[in-house]
């Protein structure tokens, strides 16, 4: 009975149709007779995909605490470390992906946040040995492949990696805009302005608000060339 109430909402998630989803979540009634941290484990998710994170952190947390499925403990335990890396606590992402590198979970996941925590942080070499670290335990893990290549462009340590690992993001993920944005930076750094303009404009086109984005399509127009 209680798998048939939240049938709809599940599947409003899995559409990607996380708005609606979130409403029909929220809409259940206090007494229904629904698991309640199956509703605050769906509730995290939505509020992650739609980037409201002191929400998710609310209902991530409940689940994490619950002591409930150990998969599901696991997935909203990594989510929390990429939210608390994300918004700067650095040291609560730290302990998060620590506890979750002694259960074995997916390494490869783990070590990218590692790194993308370190290069916050400003420490390239532990960052570019985690990416590594993540790449040798899966070799096609689109994030480390876009963040290695990413890095090996800001720090000027390889470009020619840089370029091949971006490619391969792009190839993978050709809709998204960090792994647009990667290439066209590398391109950028090539002195390759053509083709960093072209990568640079798609990216903007899927995400015209970031930040980072906007200040390497910056740094392009700097250069001297006139568009």
């Amino acid at each position: 009975m209680a798998e048939n109430i939240l049938k709809e909402g599940i599947k409003l998630y899995n559409e990607g149709n996380y708005s609606d989803a979130l409403a029909f979540f929220l809409s259940l009634p206090s007494d229904s007779a629904v698991d309640k941290m199956e509703v605050a484990y769906f509730l995290g998710l939505c509020y992650t995909k739609l980037q409201n994170y002191d929400e998710a952190l609310l209902f991530l947390e409940q689940v994490v605490t619950s002591g409930g499925q150990l998969d599901r403990v696991l997935q909203c335990r990594f989510l929390l470390a990429v939210i608390y890396a994300l918004s700067g606590r650095k040291r609560l992402a730290d302990f998060e992906l620590g506890k979750l590198l002694e259960t074995g979970y997916k390494p490869a996941s783990v070590y990218a946040a590692i790194a993308f925590v370190a290069w916050e942080q400003n420490d390239t070499e532990k960052c570019l040995s985690y990416y590594e670290k993540s790449l040798e335990n899966d070799p096609d893990n689109i994030t480390s492949l876009n963040g290695l290549g990413y890095v090996l462009a800001c720090t000027e340590k390889d470009l020619t990696r840089a370029l091949s690992l971006c490619k391969q993001a792009v190839k993978s993920a050709p809709k998204s805009a960090a792994c647009l944005d990667s290439l066209g930076y590398v391109y950028y750094k090539l002195g390759l302005y053509d083709d960093a303009k072209n990568y640079l404009t798609q990216a903007e086109k899927i995400d015209g608000d970031n930040e980072e984005i906007a200040r390497h399509m910056k740094d392009l127009m700097l250069a001297g060339r006139k568009y």
